[in-house]
């Protein structure tokens, strides 16, 4: 096979994976714009079904929960534009549908760049595909239930501190949950990807404890540069877990290295 063939090959096994993950995406995202959840007793027990409505849709449901749970009280969210409410819940699906479609892209593009890789650094992929998800999801949960609603009511006292009456644009609320929830689940993988550099040779696990303070002036200039005041406060909502992250990533990563050292043969 010639160097031009094998590009081919390698592009057409790359649109196929690509094609099996738009199709999931597509499809969550197709089912959230269609269904809503119903609700009924049966013998004391609340379950749940799905019911084609297109207007008070799945997505529409969990933007109001969002609505509920993360405008501070007194903000009035509104839409300024035809549509807005449309595109904003069409963000909630798009993003819901690659959080539930994450098994299906990890095990694509695993598989895609598994010839690539050495056997002893697809293994070390393997390992850390599961609990990237579940970091992932860890994070954006973590940003949604503590990191949002705080960043957001402190940042709107403000308003209330010179008596303004606060509106907030459901597209510009939307994007800054999603923004969150991607950034704090990202950031979530910083002891996965320790791990994974460790594990495949590219450092040792010394590094991590001998840079140690560079990590963390780092991190804060992340957290500072990530969220929207100058207060100096809500950086640490990004900036203090993602330095417990790393610390935590250091600690595994030096045990992993003590038990190496004792059972060369793991």
């Amino acid at each position: 096979m010639s160097a031009l063939q094998g590009i081919y090959s390698h592009l057409a096994e790359l649109k196929t994976r690509l094609f099996r993950i738009i199709i999931s995406v597509g499809a969550i995202i197709s089912f959230l714009l269609t269904f809503r959840l119903d609700s009924f007793w049966y013998n004391g027990i609340k379950l749940y079904y799905p019911y084609p409505d297109p207007l008070q849709n799945l997505a529409a449901q969990i933007t109001n929960h969002m609505r509920h749970s993360l405008v501070p009280e007194g903000v009035q969210l509104i839409q300024t534009a035809p549509g807005q409410a449309f595109y904003a819940q069409v963000y909630v699906a798009a993003l819901v549908g690659i959080v539930l479609s994450m098994p299906i892209i990890v095990r694509e593009l695993t598989k895609f760049i598994a010839p690539a890789f050495s056997d002893k650094e697809i293994h070390a992929i393997q390992r850390i595909a599961i609990p990237a998800i579940i970091l992932f999801v860890a994070g954006a949960v973590f940003s949604y239930f503590t990191a949002i609603p705080f960043i957001l009511d402190f940042l709107y006292q403000y308003g209330d501190a010179v008596g303004a009456v606060t509106f907030l644009d459901i597209m510009e609320f939307v994007t800054f949950v999603l923004q969150f929830l991607l950034a704090f689940g990202v950031a979530f993988q910083l002891p996965l990807i320790m791990y994974a550099a460790t594990a495949t040779g590219i450092t040792d696990a010394k590094f991590w404890r001998s840079n140690i303070r560079y990590a963390i002036v780092a991190l804060v200039i992340i957290g500072a540069l990530v969220t929207p005041d100058g207060s100096g406060i809500t950086m640490w909502f990004i900036s203090g877990p993602m330095i417990a992250l790393y610390l935590v990533g250091m600690i595994v990563i030096e045990r992993r290295e003590r038990k190496l050292k004792k059972n060369p043969s793991k």
